[in-house]
């Protein structure tokens, strides 16, 4: 798919500083993705190919709100005459509603997790757990300190990498469109967290940008060794969430997890897939070999974060096994 011209990453990042509204929206920064834009309109729709009939738009348009329907209009139109049809993935409630009066197929994907930092605290009883966990960490002598982008010792932490992958194991992957990434032209905008242990670096996590009314930051990568003292990811997150509250932010993400959180279809808004449901459904049941969602759920919900919001996933003109295959594929489901 060509565009008026290509946009160039400054381009881009500046354009999610004015109108970026979603916690992952800076996921659109990501290498492997293209930006979509028409003349006339500040603003451009991240995406990918998949196959020769089909085009992958991560989350809404990235436009003020009165530019949406004209972009995402744009989009549908180049892709109609390039004979495909557009599947949206991570849709906020508002750009789900838009796609469905376009005509998409709409069903709650997963959901988001959000913590409001004003206020928040580890006391009570319901963060015990999360206590003794990070003091563990601490008494093995775990530190966690951020460390700036030209300063990240990158054979160490392809290390990390390496390990994390193998200790996955070879049925269990990640979602690769729907995460962010170490590296690349927009590294100097995220933040990492790194834990030592013994003079070596044995964990990280990546904060990505969060602009719009819900600011902050975004917990998006996170790696260990397979050997990494207990509660050292748990440390990098509390070192983290306190720094980010001494700054004054006010909203820490802790990102999108798919099937979980899961109404009924009846609560989308617009038509949905009967079909898919059911899948998504059993997904969430016993798709650990796909992902695992119930521990990444169980994560986010131990922070008890206040804020818990639907995602969608829209098909144009309803959901057809070719393009939920093509999915997969992009995520490296399959």
């Amino acid at each position: 798919m060509s565009a008026p011209h290509a946009l160039a990453d400054t381009e881009a990042y500046e354009m999610l500083r004015r109108h970026g509204s979603h916690s992952s929206a800076f996921l659109a920064m990501n290498s492997g993705n293209r930006r979509f834009h028409a003349d006339g309109v500040d603003g451009f729709v991240p995406y990918r190919e998949g196959g020769r009939r089909h085009l992958f738009q991560l989350g809404g348009p990235v436009c003020a709100p009165r530019d949406q329907e004209r972009l995402l209009s744009a989009l549908l139109d180049r892709a109609r005459s390039e004979g495909r049809r557009v599947v949206a993935v991570q849709l906020s409630r508002s750009d789900a509603e838009l796609h469905a009066l376009h005509g998409f197929v709409v069903n709650q994907f997963g959901a988001s997790f959000s913590i409001a930092l004003d206020g928040y605290g580890l006391g009570g009883q319901r963060m015990v757990k999360v206590r003794n966990m990070v003091n563990r960490a601490r008494r093995e002598g775990v530190t966690v300190t951020e460390v700036p982008a030209g300063e990240q010792d990158g054979t160490a932490l392809d290390g990390i990498d390496a390990a994390w992958l193998r200790a996955k194991g070879r049925h269990v992957k990640e979602l690769e469109f729907l995460i962010g990434e170490r590296g690349g032209p927009s590294a100097p905008h995220r933040r990492l967290f790194i834990a030592v242990h013994a003079g070596r670096p044995v964990g990280y996590v990546s904060y990505s940008p969060v602009f719009g009314e819900r600011s902050g930051w975004l917990y998006d990568l996170t790696r260990r060794l397979p050997d990494a003292p207990p509660g050292t990811v748990e440390l990098i997150f509390v070192t983290a969430l306190r720094r980010f509250q001494d700054e004054g932010r006010d909203w820490l993400h802790l990102g999108f997890t798919p099937f979980v959180q899961l109404g009924a279809d009846s609560a989308a808004p617009g038509p949905t897939s009967g079909v898919l449901h059911r899948c998504l459904r059993l997904l969430a049941d016993r798709g650990r070999a796909v992902y695992p969602a119930a521990a990444q759920e169980s994560f986010k919900l131990k922070w008890r974060p206040q804020l818990i919001e639907p995602e969608y996933l829209a098909f144009q003109g309803g959901v057809r096994p070719a393009a939920v295959w093509q999915l997969m594929r992009l995520t490296k489901s399959v």
